[in-house]
């Protein structure tokens, strides 16, 4: 399981295990470190693999994904200066979902689309909305994943890990205007996927506890 072995990913990347011809000062401040990253990176574990899970649209993928993105955020844990440690992390679990994108599944990342048409909002297009009304949890999941990957990921971390603009837009690289469009451009997408798949299944419906659906839809 991710959770309860992410220690361990911790304790592969600081080599402790293995160095011991380290001095005892050295083996003193990795350990510093290790306690300091524990206590302010690992309260995010649940959010890191809940991007990672809906970018690569696959657990395993996933965690190997988190796996990887947890040894280089302890890599470059030295560069952190006391800033939001969840968007610290997450900005590392997205380029590190990209790069494994770019290498597994390259045709995801080549969706265009004009960044200047800018859609308002309709936040009864969003996943939380969709599941209120009486589209059922599978449906809104099957809608997510089936959006492209630049979509996906602003949606996750606006309706699931609630970030705000300037947070989403430090953790993609974009600026907040662009967070905006593709907000407003996704919630239009999923809401059309949505209509979409009602109009093939008409009966297929059930309406839904969002309580029970949990965060990750």
């Amino acid at each position: 399981m991710f959770f309860c072995e992410a220690r361990e990913y911790i304790r592969l990347a600081t080599g402790l295990t293995y160095q011991t011809q380290l001095t005892v000062d050295d083996s003193l401040d990795r350990m510093d470190k290790q306690t300091q990253f524990e206590a302010t990176i690992l309260p995010h574990l649940d959010a890191a693999y809940n991007l990672a899970r809906w970018l690569t649209r696959n657990e395993h993928d996933a965690e190997d994904v988190a796996q990887d993105a947890f040894v280089r955020a302890f890599k470059f844990f030295g560069g952190f200066r006391g800033e939001n440690g969840r968007s610290w992390l997450l900005s590392i679990v997205r380029n590190t979902c990209y790069n494994w994108l770019e290498k597994n599944r390259r045709k995801e990342l080549g969706t265009v689309f004009d960044e200047k048409i800018h859609v308002i909002e309709d936040e009864s297009a969003s996943p939380e909305a969709a599941l209120s009304k009486r589209f059922d949890a599978e449906m809104v999941r099957q809608a997510m994943e089936d959006l492209p990957v630049e979509f996906r990921e602003v949606l996750v971390l606006r309706e699931m890990e609630d970030m705000s603009y300037k947070e989403i837009a430090s953790i993609a690289g974009i600026p907040m205007g662009t967070v905006m469009s593709r907000l407003a451009r996704g919630r239009k997408l999923m809401q059309q996927s949505l209509a979409q798949r009602e109009a093939a299944n008409p009966e297929g419906q059930r309406r839904v506890d969002p309580q029970q659906s949990g965060s990750r839809l």
